[in-house]
């Protein structure tokens, strides 16, 4: 991975991480999943208009990771509605590394070097390190099922968002139909379980969605264009760096706990980062 794509995926990163605070500072988790789905359809339509039709090969991928993040955005607004921001955030993106690593390494032609395999076991580690809490500090348990789904649905468009895209040839018309099917998927999903009130939403919600979309839309088109040049797996791992920035987010903005263990998973998490660039 050169350092161009390392620092790349970083700004993603912090761009997925700012995204998941302004969800999760909504009065209804899903409705600001909604303004946010609705943003991606926007942005992608917008940039899909500079850009030829995707190639035939590439429409299967765009309809299952379509389908992916509608499960996933489901998953984590009810998992926001349980829990803090430092503590669902590592859960839900913290187990999709280690899923994609087996994958990759199983059934993928992608390679890793040893240095880079322990980065990524460290960065579990510090993951699993700073999810703790929810057992042991009398947190809600209910987040669990909702965080490890979307852990789940992560995993999923990963891997399939790394295929496809290097399928299509075009990474970023590639996620700009993405993030179209994926409102055209999530919308009616939403509504069916919320009812139509969850459409509703007054000026300042929508402002803080549509910003929210671009910060998300742009993450992932460098995730996806990053995910062209280096193993999925590597930048699957590097992009869960956004935990350390969601954590100090929560404890600097929302007065969320910081304890020696979040400190511990910290570390641990730079330490990662730090073996897959040596």
């Amino acid at each position: 991975m050169t350092l161009t794509v390392f620092l790349a995926v970083m700004l993603a990163a912090l761009l997925h991480a700012s995204w998941n605070a302004i969800v999760k500072t909504g009065l209804s988790k899903q409705t600001s999943m909604f303004l946010l789905s609705f943003g991606h359809a926007l942005l992608g339509i917008c940039v899909a208009l500079f850009y030829p039709l995707p190639v035939p090969e590439a429409w299967p991928w765009l309809l299952a990771s379509g389908l992916i993040h509608m499960a996933y955005q489901m998953f984590l607004a009810y998992a926001y509605e349980q829990g803090d921001l430092s503590r669902v955030y590592p859960i839900a993106r913290g187990t999709a590394p280690m899923i994609v690593l087996i994958v990759s390494l199983l059934f993928l032609s992608d390679t890793l070097d040893g240095h880079e395999v322990w980065g990524i076991l460290v960065l579990g580690a510090g993951i699993a390190v700073m999810a703790r809490g929810v057992l042991t500090n009398g947190e809600s348990r209910r987040l669990l099922p909702f965080a490890l789904g979307s852990a789940v649905a992560t995993a999923g468009y990963t891997l399939t968002d790394g295929l496809g895209a290097r399928v299509s040839g075009e990474p970023i018309a590639y996620v700009a139909w993405l993030m179209i099917l994926s409102a055209v998927f999530f919308t009616p999903a939403v509504v069916a379980l919320k009812g139509r009130a969850v459409l509703r939403a007054n000026v300042r919600a929508w402002g803080f969605g549509m910003i929210a979309a671009a910060a998300s839309f742009g993450a992932y088109a460098i995730a996806v264009w990053a995910m062209t040049l280096a193993p999925i797996a590597l930048v699957g791992a590097l992009r869960e760096t956004s935990i350390l920035f969601a954590v100090l987010m929560g404890w600097l903005f929302f007065g969320e706990r910081m304890d020696r263990a979040k400190a511990i998973a910290a570390l641990l998490i730079v330490s990662g980062v730090i073996l897959t660039r040596v």
